[in-house]
């Protein structure tokens, strides 16, 4: 038995003393007829002191009486050894079929098959006192922790009950008798057998005579070598002529209780004298035999002498009660005594024959002798070793093949190896291992074995897998060390029970297919596969899905095949991909899963028409736009994809005017608007997708043409022929003038706002700023007669525009007079109707602002019709300024006023830098204020609109220093209304568009210096130059400035 590290083996005599007290302290034995058997207080007492602890290393031994009734307790291993009675599971590996073992408990009780201790093999042959051991072993496994189990050994003696009669080999015993035989002689009666053993077995003979022998005849009971020898007394004389035979009964009874007995007829038959009886050399005789000896072969010659002669001295040798093994085995020759094999001898069936040889000699009265002989059969190592592998524990063996599973832990026990060897000594030493190159070893399972006897525990080496190994063939050889050795092998398979120790796994973890919309529910969309290295239901896959939630109920999976249907038909434009989670679980338990990944992308198809965001779309736009210039952007989508969603604009009904970009959907203008031609237009644009067939959609454009300051305003009243004289007696605010202008744009662009720019120092006049009512703000003086030329100034209202165009009208020199009321009035012809035919008007419909009006004042009439008698005032000189006298023509009048700041040229239609023939322009400067020395000119030829010398300034004129400047207009610059830019400022950028038109710049005032005449005739050179700011301008102001530019026209 395998004890625990550190544990000590009890001697053999120990175990001997204490064997046997095991079953009768903790159990009563039934005794015959199923009566308990207790043994004294005292020798339990005994026997309880000297029982070891179940800690130390000991054999199990019960003692119990052979022919116990089935499920009689034999003993308990918890409760009489101390082992574990729970957690733990018992089971018997050899004992059956006499033996069966509780599994909790460890009890162990009879079976049906009774223990006849006269019939098992163990027991026979046995010399007389040997005790009858029935051995068994029990596996002990400890369920809790799964460990290998543990091997417990153990041997129950069969004790002998009285089950058997003595019996004589036959019913009629007979013996010869000399008639001349003394008395007091002994003849051996043949014994009778018992098969019981001790007590139970021959304890008495009895011998029963009839009246006529019993004086003649007794029985004596010698005790020879353990044996009861009955012997036949002779008491008396015997005569053969008398009484030749005798009947007699001899009985036969054991010692058992009760005892059983039976009886045999004991003929004597009286015999003639033979005086000697042979006698043999030795009275024992021992030798040896080879097993296997050869038919034959002389094993030993017993030899025996008699004194008599003839016949009585002759002897004839013959087996004396010997066992029918040794009769079958052995020849004994009936003349020599020479016994000589005749049969086969295995020392391993009989290692010892014992038998008596009788020599009796042939006389009529034969005497007899007997001698005992013990023949020993010596080992040849002729047999080899016994492999024998049986199940262990909670492994089982069935067919040669053991089931494990694969998670059995390390050094677990699949398998218990008993190897024997039934020759003895060397012969039988037996090594034991385990060939090839498997994961399994043997391990000693007892150290109570012996050399020719040993138990190993086939055990793992290391973890097992199914799925790389499901199944070994262990090869066990077992080799003696006898000369030669012989050798056997024996082999179990072990079949390797998969767990459920793998998950599934996809061949793919993420799969992406393309599948199209608008497809039919029930479609296969993909077909995922998935293997388990596992066996049987652990292999055995079940498909499921988990989608994410935007996917849940429009895709089903197929449990046993993986296929992936869609139950709904799919749009791309709700979602143009699902992802899909496939779940493969295993049917072992615990269940194992493995996830793969499903992408699906929804393919698009042509199914859905491109869509404008509005419909209708509305643009407003500037006028006077270059060509090609954005009008507006459209924007048209196409729920589809790829070239299903790749559209194409264009112009329906295309006339030219527009076309779009198909790239930003900006639509673009062919023309330049002008909103008083066309104010609104109207189109269709039509998208078509790319697909196949392609789909399309229109929708509606209207382009509003918004209004630009483009056109000047124009003056309709007073004309070029109007005057006005004014008499002292003029009441205050009385309006002596009106002033009326138009333009043709719209809204604040059309808003005029009048002023007066010039003319007007003693600030006799002032003129309303919507209405363009003239009216007299001040009393007429002395001083104030003479002429008036009012310079009035109309500019838009909105800030904006009044920067773009401004409209001075200069009232002619030769209109009103104050005084005597004369309305005849000689006016200078240069104010005259301009008539420059190389530029038309832009509107021949409307009268272009190219007149003056002239206002004088006098007290007396008569002061008129002189003119060289008198000076008149002038409003563009100063009270101490006077015409030249040397003035040769007619009523010279004063120079007109220079307007403030800046100024603007016109052509005399109106329209501002953009003559068509720049070149062809010949008007001369305009009038300048005159506060100085006239030229050499002026005072030889008079004042005129060309001849003016620039003196001092009026009183509301800049100061000497500051030149006057020449501006040029600036056209429009873009729709956001920008102020001109001022000087030092960069140039516009090109993609204003900013039209532009070639003008003749004209020489400035300074050109007509004092100190040159002749440069007061000639023409300075002409500079073309473009028409835009020039760098001499200040920083425009913004439209709240108090800083406006003033735009004059001079007609």
């Amino acid at each position: 038995m395998d004890n625990r590290a550190g544990s000590r083996r009890c001697p053999k005599a120990a175990l001997l003393i204490l064997g046997p007290a095991r079953m009768g302290p903790l159990r009563p034995s039934p005794g015959p007829g199923g009566q308990h058997l207790l043994l004294p207080p005292l020798l339990l007492a005994l026997l309880l002191l000297l029982a070891p602890s179940p800690s130390h290393a000991t054999r199990v031994v019960y003692k119990v009486p052979e022919e116990q009734p089935p499920n009689t307790l034999i003993g308990s291993l918890a409760a009489d050894y101390g082992f574990p009675d729970v957690g733990h599971l018992y089971k018997l590996e050899v004992g059956a079929p006499y033996l069966r073992v509780d599994g909790k408990t460890g009890d162990i009780f009879t079976t049906e098959t009774s223990i006849d201790r006269e019939g098992l093999r163990e027991c026979q042959n046995q010399l007389p006192g040997e005790p009858c051991i029935l051995e068994f072993e029990v596996s002990i496994t400890d369920l809790v922790q799964n460990g290998s189990p543990r091997l417990l050994e153990g041997q129950i003696e069969v004790q002998d009950i009285n089950d058997n009669t003595p019996n004589f080999a036959s019913p009629v015993i007979t013996l010869a008798i000399p008639e001349n035989t003394n008395i007091g002689s002994l003849f051996p009666i043949p014994l009778a057998s018992d098969r019981d053993a001790g007590p139970n077995g021959v304890a008495s003979y009895e011998l029963q005579a009839g009246p006529e022998a019993q004086e003649l005849f007794g029985l004596q009971v010698a005790e020879d070598q353990e044996e009861k020898q009955p012997q036949l007394i002779v008491m008396g004389n015997l005569d053969r002529e008398r009484w030749d035979s005798y009947d007699l009964t001899i009985k036969v009874q054991d010692g058992g209780s009760p005892p059983r007995a039976s009886s045999a007829l004991l003929r004597v038959t009286v015999l003639d004298t033979n005086d000697n009886a042979p006698k043999f050399e030795r009275p024992s005789y021992e030798a040896e035999l080879s097993e296997n000896s050869p038919i034959g072969h002389s094993v030993i010659q017993v030899k025996a002498n008699d004194s008599d002669q003839g016949a009585n001295a002759e002897i004839d040798y013959t087996f004396h009660q010997a066992p029918e093994v040794v009769r079958r085995l052995l020849r004994l020759d009936r003349n020599t005594g020479l016994i000589t094999v005749q049969g086969p001898v295995d020392r391993e069936d009989l290692s010892t024959l014992r038998f008596s040889v009788l020599a009796k000699d042939r006389g009529a009265n034969p005497k007899s002798a007997r001698a005992q002989v013990v023949v020993t059969v010596k080992d040849m190592n002729d047999n080899a070793p016994t492999i024998e592998i049986r199940g262990i524990g909670l492994v089982t063996h069935q067919d040669g093949m053991a089931n494990i599973s694969e998670d059995v832990a390390e050094e677990t026990a699949v398998a218990l190896v008993q190897v024997s060897d039934r020759d003895e000594g060397e012969n039988a030493a037996v090594t034991c291992v385990v060939a090839g190159d498997v994961p399994f070893q043997l391990r000693q399972a007892s150290e109570t074995g012996s050399d020719s006897k040993k138990k190993y525990f086939l055990q793992t080496t290391t973890p097992l897998d199914y799925e790389k190994v499901k199944d070994y063939t262990i090869e066990i050889v077992a080799v003696d060390s006898g000369n030669p050795p012989l050798s056997s092998t024996n082999s179990l398979k072990v079949q390797v029970v998969d767990v459920n120790d793998n998950a599934p796994v996809f061949t793919q973890s993420i799969t992406e297919v393309a599948f199209p919309e608008n497809n039919k529910p029930g479609e296969v969309v993909a077909e995922v596969t998935a293997s388990d290295a596992d066996s049987g239901s652990n292999a055995e896959l079940v498909y499921s899905l988990e989608p994410e939630p935007a996917a849940k109920g429009l895709f089903t999976i197929s449990p046993e095949t993986g296929e992936i249907r869609v139950k709904t038909s799919l749009d791309r434009e709700q979602r143009d991909s699902y992802e899909l989670k496939v779940v493969a679980a295993d049917r072992g338990s615990p269940s194992l899963q493995g996830t793969a990944t499903v992408l699906v992308n929804v393919l698009d198809c042509n199914d859905n028409d491109p869509k404008f965001m509005l419909s209708g779309y509305n643009f407003s736009v500037m006028e006077n736009m270059p060509a090609l210039s954005p009008v507006g952007m459209v924007t048209v989508i196409d729920g589809d994809k790829g070239e299903n969603a790749r559209v194409q604009l264009s112009v329906e009904q295309d006339n030219g005017d527009f076309v779009i970009q198909n790239g930003t959907g900006t639509i673009l203008s062919s023309l330049s608007f002008d909103r008083e031609q066309q104010s609104t237009y109207t189109f269709q644009l039509k998208a078509v997708d790319g697909g196949i067939p392609p789909r399309s959609a229109y929708v509606g454009v209207t382009i509003n043409v918004l209004d630009e300051n483009d056109n000047a305003p124009f003056i309709t009243a007073p004309s070029n022929t109007s005057h006005r004289l004014l008499t002292p007696q003029t009441r205050l605010g009385e309006t002596v003038s009106q002033v009326t202008a138009e333009d043709i744009d719209s809204g604040v662009n059309a808003e005029l706002t009048y002023s007066i720019a010039g003319g007007n120092p003693y600030g006799l006049f002032q003129i309303g700023s919507h209405s363009g009512a003239i009216t007299l703000e001040k009393e007429i003086e002395r001083r104030h007669h003479g002429l008036h030329r009012l310079v009035v100034k109309l500019q838009p209202q909105s800030p904006s525009a009044s920067k773009k165009h401004q409209v001075v009208q200069d009232l002619p020199p030769a209109n009103t007079f104050v005084g005597t009321g004369d309305t005849t009035s000689t006016g200078s012809e240069q104010y005259s109707d301009y008539s420059y035919r190389t530029n038309p008007p832009k509107y021949p419909s409307k009268q272009l602002p190219h007149r003056r009006v002239t206002f004088s004042a006098t007290s007396q009439a008569q002061e008129l019709q002189d003119p060289s008698q008198h000076s008149y005032y002038d409003s563009g000189l100063e009270e101490s300024e006077t015409p030249s006298s040397k003035s040769s023509s007619g009523p010279r009048l004063g120079p007109l006023a220079l307007p403030e700041d800046h100024y603007e040229r016109t052509t005399p239609d109106g329209s501002i830098g953009e003559m068509e023939h720049p070149e062809n322009d010949l008007r001369p400067l305009p009038d300048v204020a005159m506060t100085g020395t006239c030229t050499r000119e002026c005072s030889e030829f008079g004042h005129s609109d060309t001849c003016w010398m620039p003196g001092q300034s009026s009183p509301s004129r800049r100061t000497k220093n500051s030149a006057l400047k020449l501006s040029t207009f600036v056209p429009y610059q873009d729709r956001g209304g920008q102020e001109p830019a001022g000087a030092g400022s960069p140039s516009p950028p090109e993609d204003r568009n900013t039209k532009t038109a070639p003008v003749r710049l004209l020489p400035s005032y300074s050109a007509f210096s004092h100190s040159s005449h002749d440069s007061c005739k000639d023409s300075a050179t002409l500079e073309e130059i473009p028409l835009t700011q020039t760098s001499d301008f200040p920083p425009a102001a913004t439209p709240a400035s108090a800083q406006t530019a003033k735009r004059e026209i001079y007609l």
